[in-house]
């Protein structure tokens, strides 16, 4: 059919329609585009910026020490008890606890954005319940929150040649944390790798037995002797003197001093039976930068805090704090998060900048003229800048999220106005004068602008109801985009058309303007030979539309799933766990094997390292990166070269892993747990067959269980009869060994102005092995010393290092990561399917962290996209007074999704279904809904007009061919930027990228036949019914 054989509708123009006015009244659409942009630029400077929209995961943590115990008593009398009570709180979403040598360690991850004060609040309230049930001698619980993973956004690195740690702690602690902490909305700033100043008071044994003093006498005397007192003051008829006593101790030399022991004149002080030193509470931990000694400080920011601004603020101090350090301190920025957050940002802006260019030079090819391509080139600035004022009006945040919405949106707010002028050139081409055409162009265009309005909001509305992290960060991407739409209308019928009457000449038409006319025109003609062959086969069309359909399912179920495309974020984390009785001195000797070898990485900028702080056989890293711009390789080349050479360090299990790129929970990807309520010894065994037959899967890169019965422990078995006999009671040998062995404290001391504690404890070398304990002696009630070994025997056996619970049960919880090509999705199925084989009765399976976010929304996106569809269904219906017509233009969603979903299932680019992907789904429901509103409208408006259902359907889309094809070419080239990303965070964009690009070109390729057959079949004849204006003045 030919352009000239086209049926167009006669309609007369109609009088006092509500886009009228903004023609014949310019100063109206003026004003109003003006308020628009004025607004719009006003809201930027009060946006903040953020890496991703708000979310708090909060985890509460609860510790507990009880000096000495065993895990086994210490599960039995305080973990148990805490977390009974701790479970009747409201809020948490799942619970953990550990229980080791001397401390209980619980964590409640609460449910997100549950309000961290109100549970801390709660918990706090049952912890206190039960107090009265701890052991005496447990020291009170502490508790803590952190939000999110345990990454803060900045790191310091101090380090001396001169000062030992424990110096360099105490200087940070007074001087170089509350400057910190003094910057407006620093949460925290808090020591790692801290040595704090504490008084150490190193027992001889032999010196000791040689005096008659045991380590419970000095014991006493610290506790007796070094008393802090509040004496009072004294009420006189005119004044108050206030009073003091020396009664505590505040000098090395006055402890040294301390009275043990005095007879016949002979004074036994602490000096002469140990080594009084000013020294570190625990020896057990060590960091270091870049391969040195130091002590780090980790900057946490507030939660609702702009990060960047925050940061900035710190990084203006730093210069003054560093040149204030005393001579030989040196400080250094080790991490900076924000440079992350700041380069993603950047390279999103850049893509808005490339696809506005993009889309305004397709726009400039398709209608040949530059006064044509101002208006569309207006209409993409004024509705990205208003946007930003329904952004402020919602609470939203310049972030990746809203961000990457204004990228999308350009294709999609430039449409509106390409569909305006493209319709009033259709009008003057037929002789109607500028102004008419113009007046008519918006009249025949405001019902289907406002139905694709519609439409594009309908697509989000679902996600509002979201809950979970797919919600609370799709949100303010869903609802920026709505708003860009929303904006772009209001300006496509109301300045467009104005602009339109104002620019737009006849006859003026360029070399370029006609050639491509004439290459449209030719296109028409072949499109509509093409169609009206396909309607006459209307049976074959219809089935192979059916088998496109129904290839989605399978295309679905066969994707690789995950929770987010993996980011490079600058930077990989290295665990090393060594054998299980190794103590730091062991465990440094293989990390140094394992930095000598990330030093040998290329790309490697510098590197933190943390030893001991969760158990003296484990050490962590952070490797950091140079920037993306001046490597070729990415963080998961890098990755999966490391591990292959790290796993040939014998001795020790090396893991390599990537952050995850979502905020929430952080550590390992996989985090797997198996849960009973029996014991730990059938655990083990089913445990150990479970690791086994997931490594031979070849799926994962590393597979570790935290459950491991290999730990020798030494029992002190003491024969009750005999210390019966000798007039000991077992609370007296107790108290001999605590304080010899525990590493607990006995008091404080004050200390320039600070209080520190006083911990009595065998010197190293009088504790190097079990049979060291010979040496100690206890004091019967005669005042006799007898050795330790009269009433006690060693036997050694092997148990678990650590007694984990996972909500009350008892739990092994297996954590690693993936192998590469493996997405997180495939390797929790793998886990799952063994389990489901293997486990005995009596034996479920959890998941933890990143694993369990992905549990929790891999499903909520597949209902979100049906919940779209029949919110967009009622939507058109209303619109379109029927209930059939909706039919014929959703048509084309399953054939736009079908066109993604091949992508995705070749994994094209890595593509895999994530919550990028199918928030790129849900969005070409709106999108591709569009070309079938503009057909379907046009073609009720010719039946209406009198012509038949083929003519009017075979006509309209002929007619409306070439604003499909521009907007889809815009909307298609626009988001090339995101297919080409590259640098910070461009995993995630290329995806979603390759969503939109595959499922417009394909769905509409697919509409422009499908979309007409439907309409001949489910199309009501209205050729009978005349047409109604819609919305009259």
């Amino acid at each position: 059919m030919g352009q000239n054989s086209q049926k167009t509708s006669k309609t007369p123009l109609v009088k006092g329609y509500f886009t009228d006015i903004f023609i014949q009244k310019p100063t109206y659409a003026i004003v109003l585009s003006l308020l628009i942009f004025i607004l719009g630029l006003k809201a930027l400077d009060y946006l903040p910026v953020r890496q991703y929209p708000f979310t708090e995961n909060a985890v509460i943590t609860i510790t507990t020490s009880y000096a000495g115990a065993e895990p086994e008593i210490v599960a039995g009398f305080i973990t148990t008890i805490l977390e009974k009570a701790i479970a009747q709180a409201n809020g948490i979403d799942y619970m953990t606890s550990t229980s080791t040598q001397g401390q209980s360690l619980i964590k409640a991850a609460l449910r997100l954005n549950y309000d961290p004060s109100r549970a801390l609040t709660e918990i706090i309230t049952k912890v206190n319940s039960v107090l009265n049930l701890l052991p005496q001698d447990a020291q009170a619980p502490t508790l803590s929150i952190s939000i999110g993973d345990n990454l803060d956004s900045l790191y310091l690195s101090f380090s001396s040649d001169l000062l030992k740690n424990n110096q360099i702690t105490d200087y940070l602690s007074r001087v170089v944390v509350p400057k910190l902490q003094s910057v407006i909305n620093v949460q925290v700033a808090e020591i790692i790798g801290s040595k704090e100043l504490a008084l150490r008071v190193w027992l001889d044994p032999q010196k000791m037995v040689s005096f008659g003093i045991t380590p419970e006498d000095v014991s006493m005397a610290l506790a007796q002797n070094d008393f802090i007192s509040a004496v009072g003051r004294t009420d006189g008829n005119m004044i108050t003197v206030g009073l003091g006593a020396n009664t505590g101790l505040t000098s090395v030399e006055g402890f040294q001093d301390l009275v043990l022991k005095s007879k016949d004149n002979v004074v036994i002080r602490l000096k002469d039976v140990a080594n009084v030193v000013l020294g570190a509470e625990d020896y057990d931990t060590e960091v270091s930068f870049n391969g040195k000694k130091a002590v780090f400080i980790g900057v946490k920011v507030a939660p609702s805090a702009n990060v960047l601004t925050v940061i900035n603020d710190v990084k203006e101090k730093l210069p003054q704090i560093f040149k204030e350090l005393p001579e030989g301190l040196k400080g250094d920025i080790m991490y900076d998060k924000t440079e992350f957050i700041k380069s993603s940002i950047s390279e999103v802006e850049r893509a808005l900048a490339e696809a506005m260019i993009i889309v305004i030079g397709v726009i400039f090819l398709f209608l040949g003229t530059f006064r044509s391509v101002m208006i569309p080139l207006l209409a993409i600035p004024l509705s990205l800048i208003g946007t930003f004022f329904i952004m402020l009006l919602l609470g939203f945040t310049i972030n990746l999220l809203t961000l990457l919405a204004l990228v999308l949106a350009i294709g999609l707010v430039v449409d509106d106005a390409i569909i305006v002028v493209e319709n009033v050139h259709r009008h003057m081409e037929k002789g109607m004068s500028i102004v008419e055409a113009s007046l008519l162009g918006a009249q025949e265009l405001a019902h289907p602008i406002i139905a694709i309005t519609v439409v594009l909001i309908a697509v989000y509305v679902p996600i509002a109801f979201l809950e979970g992290l797919t919600g609370a960060l799709f949100m303010e991407f869903a609802f920026t985009l709505v708003a860009a739409v929303f904006v772009s209308a209001v300006i496509a019928l109301t300045l467009s058309p104005l602009m339109c009457s104002q620019l737009l000449k006849r006859h003026q038409k360029s070399v370029l303007s006609s050639f491509i006319d004439r290459q449209f025109n030719q296109m028409q003609q072949k499109y509509a030979h093409l169609l009206k062959n396909a309607l006459q086969y209307l049976p074959v069309t219809l089935i192979f539309c059916g088998i496109i359909v129904a290839s989605n399912f399978n295309l679905y179920i066969t994707s690789k799933k995950e929770l987010a495309p993996q980011e490079d974020q600058g930077y990989l984390k290295v665990f090393l766990r060594t054998a299980p009785n190794a103590n730091l001195m062991q465990t440094k000797l293989y990390a140094k094997k394992v930095y000598d070898i990330l030093s040998t990485i290329p790309e490697k900028d510098c590197s933190f390292q943390i030893s001991g702080i969760d158990g003296l056989n484990t050490t962590y890293w952070s490797v950091g990166f140079i920037n993306w711009k001046e490597r070729k390789r990415t963080a998961t080349d890098i990755q999966n070269t490391l591990q292959k050479s790290l796993s040939k360090i014998a001795g020790g299990e090396v893991s390599v892993y990537q952050p995850p790129s979502l905020p929430g929970f952080g550590g390992y990807p996989l985090q797997f747990i198996i849960k009973t309520t029996d014991s730990f010894e059938k655990l083990n065994e089913v445990s150990e067959k479970f690791l086994e037959k997931a490594k031979e899967t070849g799926k994962f890169a590393f597979l570790q269980t935290d459950l491991k019965i290999d730990t020798e422990k030494v029992f002190l078995k003491i024969d009750r009869d005999k210390a019966a006999v000798l007039g000991l009671a077992m609370k007296d040998i107790g108290n001999i060994l605590a304080p010899a062995l525990s590493n607990s404290y006995i008091n404080y001391f004050a200390f320039m102005d600070r209080s520190y504690q006083v911990i009595p404890q065998l010197s190293r070398e009088n504790r190097l092995n079990p049979k060291d304990l010979e040496m100690i002696y206890l004091k019967t009630p005669t005042q006799s010393l007898i050795p330790l070994s009269t009433v006690v025997s060693l036997e050694s056996y092997v148990v678990p290092q650590c007694l984990n619970h996972f909500q009350q049960l008892n739990a092994a919880s297996f954590t690693g990561a993936p192998m590469p090509g493996v997405t997180i999705g495939e390797a929790l199925e793998t886990l799952k399917e063994i389990s489901e084989e293997m486990l005995p009765s009596g034996f479920e399976i959890d998941y933890a962290g990143p694993s369990r976010q992905y549990i929790q929304e891999s499903s909520s996106l597949v209902i979100t996209f049906f919940f779209a569809l029949i919110i967009i269904y009622l939507s058109l219906a209303f619109l379109f007074e029927s209930f059939r017509d909706p039919l014929v233009v959703l048509i084309s969603v399953p054939l736009s999704v079908c066109g993604a979903m091949i992508f995705i299932n070749l994994g094209v680019g890595g593509a895999s279904l994530n919550i990028y992907t199918e928030v790129g789904l849900v969005t070409l429901i709106g999108l591709i809904s569009k070309h079938g509103i503009l057909i379907v409208q046009f073609a009720n408006d010719l039946q209406r007009e009198g012509f038949s259902k083929k003519e009017s359907i075979l006509s309209a889309s002929e007619i409306r061919l070439r604003p499909i094809l521009m907007t889809t070419f815009a909307m298609v080239l626009g988001v090339f930027p995101l297919l080409f990303a590259h640098g910070a965070g461009a995993e995630s964009r290329f995806q979603i990228g390759l969503v939109i690009a595959s499922g417009i070109s394909i769905g509409t390729f697919f509409t422009l036949f499908i979309v007409p057959a439907m309409y001949i079949v489910l199309g009501a004849d209205l050729s009978k019914i005349k047409k109604k204006p819609f919305f009259k003045k």
